[in-house]
């Protein structure tokens, strides 16, 4: 690791660009990353670095070249972190403060969200990535450049930590389309940023000198726009986002799990496919040689023919293939992942059950996402501390319920909550449609006010005023 004291002590800043990088991907926080980015796309490392083992009369593993080797990898990991980040970030993120009624162009009043409408509206998807891969990574790094957040994974960024204060002081963004291709770096400082490349005969050089995050830029009717200045944040604008509170990837102790529920399920199907519960007995073959036993067996397996001279024979026998403790095994090893993570599995609720019961069934669930709401919420306010606002995130978790039993439960408290409340506590309205829904049924009460005016003008007077 190198911390932020030891970039000090560089008088040549391309140097350290490239010595960071180089002990960056040899850090256990870099493989691990690199090992959970092959889980998430189903290509588990164990069962796909596989291969049957056999050994020789010498006690020498050979690899079996002739035996199945079926490789099936499970999804488990790529299902619980997605479940887990779409709990607690598929509905986005809200705020309660800097809220400001307005009226629209047609004269309804309506409440904008000043915080949202600031970050953009994109935020939300960044802010979901950025979650997504804390998660499988143990953390992941966001960049707020001027009006939007970007994702920086630790397969691409080195985090530079201050040795005294722990805090992220700078980094460095690499990134390289193939091994023939140059790489490009980004150093990242909280007084601006520097870009290098390096190519296959050069080693890092400067392609863009140091310039500030942020550029003032004046209009003017003759020149028009004109660059007048430069500014930065009042601190890096890279901010760590934390998968949990034990700063590690989820893959940590969820590995071992995996791969023996791959590698049973795979033995299973090369059981099915090799019929290795198959065995012989062979008679009248004593003078055969290990040699001859072994192109005889070969021979057997491969073209399921013998021939038999004189008084020998060839018996097969056979076993049942050990299907159901297999599975049972398999059973609990799914059973266990889902418990030990903290997920919800959806076939432990039955049909129909109470808002009790599912209540019952996330609560596992519950208790890891409140750890991971609060990572989350306070890597939102210190990207919310650069920009210069002051507010608080609110998150709507996204879970199955028995909807008719809990909106006849808010029917039943309509009498003493807000029109507001009760739409953001319907479960299939998201916390952004809750405005939208307000400001339409304040449109159609005064679409049918006026309809009412006139109609009584109308019948008073029997002329319509609205004609």
């Amino acid at each position: 690791m190198v911390t932020y004291q030891d970039f000090l002590e560089y008088t040549n800043k391309a140097q350290f660009v490239e010595n960071a990088i180089e002990e960056h991907t040899t850090s256990d926080l870099y493989v691990t990353a690199k090992i959970a980015d092959s889980y998430d796309k189903q290509q588990n490392k164990t069962i796909n670095e596989y291969v049957q083992v056999i050994f020789s009369s010498m006690g020498e593993p050979i690899t079996d070249y002739i035996a199945s080797n079926n490789k099936i990898a499970s999804n488990f990991f790529h299902r619980l972190n997605t479940q887990r980040c779409n709990y607690l970030l598929g509905n986005g993120v809200a705020f309660s403060k800097n809220k400001e009624d307005t009226v629209n162009e047609d004269g309804i009043k309506v409440t904008i969200d000043r915080t949202k409408e600031q970050l953009g509206l994109k935020f939300d998807a960044a802010l979901k990535k950025t979650g997504y891969k804390a998660l499988i990574h143990g953390v992941c790094f966001g960049f707020w450049n001027n009006d939007r957040l970007y994702t920086f994974p630790v397969t691409e960024f080195v985090p530079v930590w201050d040795e005294e204060t722990g805090v992220l002081r700078a980094g460095v963004r690499f990134w390289q389309i193939d091994n023939d291709k140059p790489m490009t770096a980004v150093l990242y400082e909280a007084d601006g940023f520097t870009e290098y490349k390096k190519s296959k005969n050069s080693g890092y050089q400067v392609t863009k000198p140091k310039q500030a995050y942020k550029t003032i830029v004046q209009s003017t009717e003759v020149g028009g726009d004109v660059v007048v200045g430069e500014e930065n944040y009042s601190a890096l604008p890279i901010v760590p986002f934390w998968g949990s509170s034990l700063k590690q990837s989820t893959l940590v102790g969820m590995r071992q799990a995996i791969d023996s529920y791959d590698l049973i399920r795979s033995g299973f199907a090369n059981d099915l496919h090799d019929c290795a519960q198959i065995y012989w007995i062979v008679q009248n073959y004593g003078g055969m040689t290990d040699k001859d036993l072994e192109q005889f067996r070969d021979k057997l397996r491969i073209s399921h023919i013998v021939d038999v001279d004189g008084e020998g024979s060839v018996t097969p026998y056979t076993q049942d293939i050990p299907y159901q403790a297999r599975k049972t095994f398999l059973d609990d090893i799914r059973k266990g992942l889902y418990e030990d993570f903290g997920g919800l599995d959806v076939h432990t609720v039955a049909a129909g059950a109470t808002n009790d019961h599912i209540d019952a069934a996330y609560q596992p669930m519950d208790e890891e996402a409140d750890d991971f709401e609060y990572q989350a919420s306070e890597f939102v306010q210190q990207i919310l501390a650069l920009i210069g606002i002051e507010d608080i995130p609110v998150f709507k978790r996204n879970r199955i319920s028995n909807e008719m039993e809990q909106v006849q439960m808010l029917m039943l408290e309509a009498n003493y909550l807000d029109e507001e409340t009760m739409l953001s506590k319907f479960p299939n309205i998201t916390i952004d449609e809750v405005n939208n829904i307000m400001a339409k049924k304040d449109l159609e009460d005064y679409a049918n006010i006026r309809a009412e005016m006139g109609a009584e003008t109308e019948t008073e007077t029997g002329e319509d005023v609205n004609a």
